[in-house]
């Protein structure tokens, strides 16, 4: 075994030694699937703050993390602040890898994001978590991720990806019909996409950010595409 894999599985070992005992035993990631038609190239969405459109080709060339978020006033481990916060360390830490965080505020989970797409950002930078926060990731309109009027990358994505869980939820607290397997199940889920526009792998939405970072870093190590700047 090289120095980096022994590195790669001792972070897995701190990982797990901090992580709740109630949720050791999910499938925090799955492997997209095989032979995927088509890519994310084909899409576009809205900016949050200037109503500009960006196609998803602009990306051509990198890694993209597409991240569904929400910025409500919770606290944890595993709150939306806590993850708001995260994600701009992980665009920080692995920019050098040519990859890119794409955020996607929606409110379908517990109406968590109730807010107007004008009210995000101030929100964020001076209410929760204030202190002047500016997420460093391109955030787009709200909308939905799942049901009839789901937005149609997050159609493609979920498609092209297996759902790192079977349990759906609790329905009073999803907003939307009709319900599907594939549905993303809760804020955070993240999927992976290759610089060729293909998905590559999907996480559960309560999958650490250190654990994201620590399954890209591994991926890019074996495809050979690791710079020696990455943060482990």
């Amino acid at each position: 075994m090289e120095l980096s894999e022994i590195s790669l599985f001792v972070t897995r070992i701190k990982l797990l030694l901090k992580t709740p005992i109630s949720i050791i035993f999910l499938v925090f990631q799955t492997d997209c699937y095989q032979g995927i038609t088509g890519n994310i190239y084909d899409y576009g969405a809205l900016t949050i703050d200037t109503d500009e459109y960006i196609p998803f080709k602009q990306y051509a060339g990198k890694y993209v993390l597409f991240v569904n978020v929400v910025f409500c006033l919770l606290r944890g481990p595993f709150s939306p602040l806590s993850f708001g916060s995260e994600l701009n360390a992980l665009q920080e830490d692995l920019k050098s890898q040519n990859l890119v965080i794409l955020g996607f505020p929606c409110n379908q989970f517990g109406k968590q994001e109730p807010g107007q797409n004008s009210e995000v950002l101030p929100a964020l930078k001076h209410v929760r978590p204030g202190g002047g926060f500016v997420p460093n990731f391109q955030l787009f309109e709200k909308g939905d991720v799942n049901g009839e009027k789901e937005q149609k990358v997050y159609t493609f994505l979920k498609n092209s990806c297996p759902p790192p869980s079977e349990v759906i939820g609790q329905p009073s607290r999803l907003f939307w019909e009709p319900m599907k397997v594939h549905d993303i199940r809760w804020n955070f889920e993240k999927f992976l996409v290759g610089p060729d526009g293909v998905p590559i792998m999907r996480w559960y939405h309560r999958a650490p950010v250190s654990l994201v970072k620590s399954d890209i870093i591994d991926y890019l190590q074996k495809h050979g595409s690791l710079n020696s700047t990455a943060e482990e």
